[in-house]
């Protein structure tokens, strides 16, 4: 259920991720464990569930420093205990039928959520569609940051785990999907984010499927595809000379309206704003859900006519809403977790080791232009997505199988 309800809107999830934690409280009643050193795979450690459980303590503990209220702190707590669902997922599955069943599912919610953004766009009724920008952006549920950001993510799933969609007509079905979610981000949607990791994902796809001799072409793929995708994407030309335009006309000295159009302008001053933050708490920082107040005081002291932001925001940057908070330690934490998590998948069958690979190198891109972490539904999104796939990897085939072959392969009748 929760693995279906990523995409859905948020009452669907929030249900899903309770029965989850029940389901979790329930598993530790009765004598089970949380951290799980899977006998399907020896090589895989919980690393990964032990830092976990590390970031939540050290924001737990932050909370007893921090410059916000008691009710920012806490909340920003509860945000990043999404957190435990890679680790609960995990040990919720326990074989691989199960991991490719959660991942069908997962599939399934995020084709509904694909298939009703293109109903929007050819104007067929989608009375389902509950979002504000569902007209003039194509969005379904939530924001195109985020839906943009699932299309992308989706194609990179569909594509490095083609051939385990049964069927003769199977490979060519996830293709399908990956095109379908690839027109959804560079001609549906505008979100300038969910363009820039898509076309990473892009390359990163494209150079495991060259000889090695020829991978030197990824340092000139992504700009080639940029240039493509300007003459050919209205949606992708308009934004790129929005971001253009925007950052020119910011100033560091004059500030900018945190009101404003001016969304490139609003995340370079608050960038510069958490900077300042962390230079003056670089060891412990500011601790949980400081960073309105720590925002709001460095803006009085440059414009006492400041008016204050409302609470529980963030800077629009996950690496630098962790270092306002826990300080440089913090950054140091969440490079590790990623880290973890790509060692953990080093571990991993080709086609799953990929796929994982390209969600968290998603995760880490988009967490350079937004809180991918701290913001609800995109959170929840990728914790699920990594725990799936971590569990597949928990889980491999027995036989020894490339399930990367090339198309032409005679499949079987």
């Amino acid at each position: 259920m929760l693995a279906a309800s990523v995409g859905l809107p948020i009452g669907f999830l929030s249900l899903a991720k309770f029965m989850l934690f029940i389901g979790a409280i329930f598993i530790l009643m009765r004598g089970g464990k949380l951290i799980a050193s899977s006998t399907a795979s020896t090589a895989q450690k919980p690393t990964t569930t032990i830092l976990i459980f590390i970031i939540l303590g050290a924001f737990a503990a932050s909370t007893a420093w921090s410059s916000g209220s008691q009710v920012e702190a806490f909340n920003s707590l509860s945000k990043y205990g999404k957190l435990l669902i890679i680790p609960i997922i995990c040990v919720l599955i326990k074989s691989r039928r199960e991991a490719l069943t959660a991942l069908a599912s997962f599939a399934a919610g995020q084709l509904f959520l694909l298939i009703s953004a293109w109903m929007i766009f050819i104007k067929l009724p989608v009375p389902w569609a509950l979002s504000q920008f569902s007209l003039s952006h194509h969005v379904v549920f939530s924001s195109y940051l985020d839906e943009g950001l699932m299309s992308a993510v989706l194609a990179a799933v569909s594509w490095h785990l083609r051939a385990l969609i049964p069927g003769m007509y199977g490979r060519y079905a996830a293709m399908a999907v990956c095109l379908l979610a690839l027109g959804n981000v560079f001609f549906l949607l505008q979100g300038r984010s969910a363009h820039v990791v898509t076309i990473f994902l892009l390359t990163l796809a494209i150079m495991w499927q060259l000889p090695r001799k020829f991978r030197v072409v990824i340092v000139v793929l992504p700009f080639l595809m940029v240039l493509a995708l300007y003459l050919s994407s209205t949606k992708v030309q308009t934004r790129l000379d929005s971001l253009k335009k925007e950052v020119q006309t910011f100033s560091f000295k004059q500030g900018v309206d945190v009101d404003s159009t001016n969304s490139s302008g609003i995340r370079l001053h608050f960038w510069h704003r958490a900077l300042q933050s962390i230079a003056e708490h670089p060891v412990a920082g500011s601790g949980a859900g400081s960073w309105s107040t720590e925002f709001n005081r460095l803006e009085r002291t440059a414009n006492p006519a400041h008016d204050d932001i409302q609470p529980l925001g963030n800077p629009h940057q996950e690496y630098l809403l962790w270092g306002v908070q826990l300080g440089v330690p913090g950054i140091l934490l969440l490079l590790a977790l990623m880290v973890s998590i790509l060692k953990d998948s080093l571990a991993m069958d080709t086609p799953t080791a990929r796929a994982t690979q390209s969600a968290l190198l998603a995760l880490a891109m988009a967490c350079l232009f937004n809180s991918s972490l701290y913001d609800a539904q995109i959170g929840d999104f990728f914790c699920v997505v990594l725990g799936l796939l971590l569990a597949l990897g928990l889980h491999p085939k027995n036989t020894s199988q490339d399930l990367n072959q090339p198309l032409q392969t005679k499949m079987p009748a």
